[in-house]
């Protein structure tokens, strides 16, 4: 029901980048300059369908900091189906085992803040902003 796929295809990295584009940009109301950034090229992305409708997506880039997990996002007709658990555990399935060593990290938005906290993710600090979006930096714990 729930494919993911580490994307390696242009169709695949243009269905995820649509994804993106109206979860973020169009309903997050994100600049389109802000969702898409110099890291593109650098971050290894992902896709998650649902039925064979693309419906998810994610990416990570190693940092200076460690691992950052970005960009997740899920059409909301999808939401609620256990797309974007699927989705975080193969990205942290892949991270883990090519980067074992370093720290895994995001910034989540205050809404997702308990969806990471079920998954592994602890919250670090103080809430931020970013595109005038909630967020909190949060470190997995495994």
């Amino acid at each position: 029901m729930i494919e993911l796929k580490r994307i390696d295809q242009e169709q695949d990295l243009k269905a995820a980048y649509s994804i993106r584009e109206k979860v973020f940009v169009i309903e997050q109301q994100v600049p389109a300059d802000a969702e898409y950034d110099q890291y593109e090229g650098a971050a290894k992305h992902y896709l998650a369908t649902y039925e064979g409708t693309p419906c998810g997506a994610a990416r990570w880039r190693v940092t200076d900091k460690g691992v950052k997990l970005e960009r997740f996002a899920v059409l909301p007709a999808y939401r609620n189906k256990k797309v974007g658990a699927k989705l975080l555990e193969a990205v942290l399935e892949d991270v883990q085992r090519e980067h074992p060593d370093k720290e895994i990290y995001l910034h989540a938005q205050l809404t997702a803040v308990n969806f990471y906290k079920r998954n592994g993710f602890e919250a670090e600090g103080d809430l931020f902003s970013e595109c005038d979006i909630q967020h909190y930096k949060m470190i997995y714990r495994d």
